[in-house]
């Protein structure tokens, strides 16, 4: 057994992405974020469906067609469709921010 708390390094000058299970039909990543954000210009589109969900800390996500980004906070979830360009504008610089984040194949 392992908890999704445990196990976190004291300094985090990169973003951490941990597969948790990783097979043929799932993905299911722990992700560590602490001031990170999508690079400028650049935009996930992604050929399968993520959910996400915020467990520890905030975030904002900004969709490519949208001119305000959704501000993510503790216990927040959303699905995220195939395709649909996204990108990370900000995550708390003073408290990490842990996502849970589920991948799969697109119908």
């Amino acid at each position: 057994m392992t908890n999704i708390f445990a196990n976190i390094p004291a300094q985090i000058p990169d973003e951490i992405i941990e597969n948790l299970i990783n097979n043929d039909i799932i993905r299911i990543e722990r992700i560590l974020s602490n001031g990170h954000i999508t690079p400028d210009e650049e935009w996930y589109d992604q050929s399968h469906d993520e959910w996400i969900m915020i467990l520890q800390g905030q975030a904002l996500l900004r969709y490519e067609e949208s001119t305000q980004p959704l501000k993510l906070v503790k216990g927040d979830y959303l699905l995220i469709p195939a395709h649909q360009k996204h990108r990370v504008e900000w995550t708390t610089p003073d408290e990490l921010t842990i996502w849970l984040a589920i991948h799969w194949k697109a119908r």
